[in-house]
């Protein structure tokens, strides 16, 4: 079925390796897609308070390292609005310490527009603008709001952070690579992550409320 992801690049989804266009294509009645692989993390030291804090909902967090063992799920659905989502836990395994990183992907199908509702809760929603090179996936950020409930209150450009994800299949080594840098027009770079992964397709026939978001009935304005 096709997935969020497709719905927003429309023609350009052909142009993906086709490997990474079926893990983008999960919809709301497939199976799960589970990647496992490792990581080499790297975050501003500056930022590591504001990290620790934001562990709390799943988002971001303070560790770092090499070889960090990965796992990355992603699982369709619809949201309680009716929207069409993907949802994504990622999950790193630092000595004594595992960490969560989760967001939510949705189709705004009203406005032709794709959204990231980041950490546990949506507490960050994020326009996205993926675009195809080379066969590879690239994502960056754009708009960005706090929400709080129903309510979306813009963030300004200081307090918004950039994002770029690249997501491409290597033949060679059969792997999946991501590259991924998150930054701020103050602060710098906060937190980046690149590694490898492989991944299998595992049978669902719920959504576990791990992964499920509840509450999401709105979408920012337009």
């Amino acid at each position: 079925m096709t997935g969020v992801y497709e719905r927003a690049l429309g023609d350009a989804a052909a142009d993906l390796h086709p490997k990474v266009r079926e893990r983008y294509s999960v919809g709301t009645e497939d199976d799960a897609c589970i990647g496992r692989g490792e990581m080499a993390i790297s975050r501003a030291l500056h930022m590591v308070p504001v990290l620790y804090g934001m562990t709390v909902d799943d988002l971001l967090f303070p560790e770092q390292g090499s070889d960090v063992p990965f796992t990355v799920t992603t699982v369709g659905f619809r949201t309680d609005g009716g929207h069409e989502a993907m949802t994504t836990r990622r999950t790193f395994e630092f000595d004594g310490t595992t960490r969560h990183f989760d967001s939510l992907t949705v189709w705004d199908d009203e406005h032709g527009r794709l959204l990231d509702f980041l950490g546990g809760h949506g507490l960050v929603a994020s326009e996205l603008r993926p675009r195809v090179e080379d066969g590879t996936l690239v994502v960056e950020g754009g708009r960005q709001w706090a929400r709080l409930g129903s309510t979306y209150v813009p963030l300004p450009g200081p307090l918004a952070a950039s994002v770029e994800v690249r997501d491409r299949y290597d033949e060679s080594d059969e792997r999946f690579h991501v590259d991924a840098v998150v930054e701020n027009a103050l602060a710098g770079r906060i937190l980046s992550y690149r590694g490898s992964f492989t991944q299998t397709v595992e049978a669902r026939e719920t959504v576990p409320e791990t992964l499920r978001r509840h509450g999401l009935t709105t979408l920012p304005p337009r």
